[in-house]
């Protein structure tokens, strides 16, 4: 009998030990959401979320916007991560994009899927576009599109961002045409100025804008509700 209890004390030690340490995780946790909920309310946000009234009429095509921002999200995290292998120079744009695409592990996947959510981007912002923020959101969506195709510096990325960029050559030269060119540029031609430029408004200026507009259209969707079938 002696030798029994021995061995129950035995095999439950460890359980009574593993239940304390999950109890302590749960008292720990308990705490923290604690501290978060006393200054940011989450209890309230969440019940304001699940209990916002949702019209009949809404299906999946009400649902855009959300793919969008889904597609931003993925197109941030992958972006963000090819920033640590590519290269804003003229003579090594191109190599360091072949870099990511054929050495970097997993790199011709994190490209793809940034290249694909771009285009997914563009299609839903394209129904997005008749209210002034959502149009708004529709040019950044097409300047990411054009600052992106200049960074692996390629033929296409080149005449792209050439034809684009000389635009406001029409522009009569007395007013703004020819220096709107060279601030676009950064000089007469398309070189390292322009790279450096479009890959600074691709990784930060327009994400941040994107977001800042983004935050304003589902703000204005939640204080607004969604507007009824036409």
């Amino acid at each position: 009998m002696k030798e029994v209890m021995i061995k129950w004390f035995l095999l439950r030690k460890p359980l009574s030990l593993a239940l304390r340490g999950s109890l302590s995780w749960v008292t720990y946790l308990k705490k923290v959401y604690d501290w978060f909920e006393e200054r940011l309310e989450i209890q309230a946000i969440a019940d304001d979320i699940t209990s916002k009234y949702v019209p009949p009429h809404v299906n999946i095509f009400s649902c855009l916007g959300g793919i969008t921002l889904t597609c931003f999200l993925v197109q941030v995290a992958t972006g963000f991560a090819m920033t640590f292998y590519y290269r804003p120079t003229v003579t090594e744009a191109f190599s360091s994009v072949q870099y990511i695409m054929t050495e970097v592990n997993f790199g011709w996947l994190i490209r793809s899927v940034h290249r694909w959510s771009a285009s997914m981007m563009v299609d839903d912002l394209a129904r997005l576009s008749c209210v002034s923020v959502g149009a708004l959101l529709a040019v950044l969506t097409a300047s990411f599109g054009v600052t992106g195709s200049s960074l692996p510096r390629d033929q296409f990325g080149y005449w792209a961002v050439k034809i684009v960029t000389g635009v406001p050559e029409a522009i009569p030269r007395i007013v703004i045409g020819s220096p709107l060119v060279e601030l676009l540029r950064g000089s007469a031609s398309v070189g390292q100025s322009t790279l450096t430029r479009f890959s600074s408004l691709h990784t930060f200026v327009l994400p941040l804008l994107t977001a800042v507009f983004m935050f304003m259209h589902f703000s204005m969707i939640r204080k607004q509700g969604i507007s009824g079938p036409l």
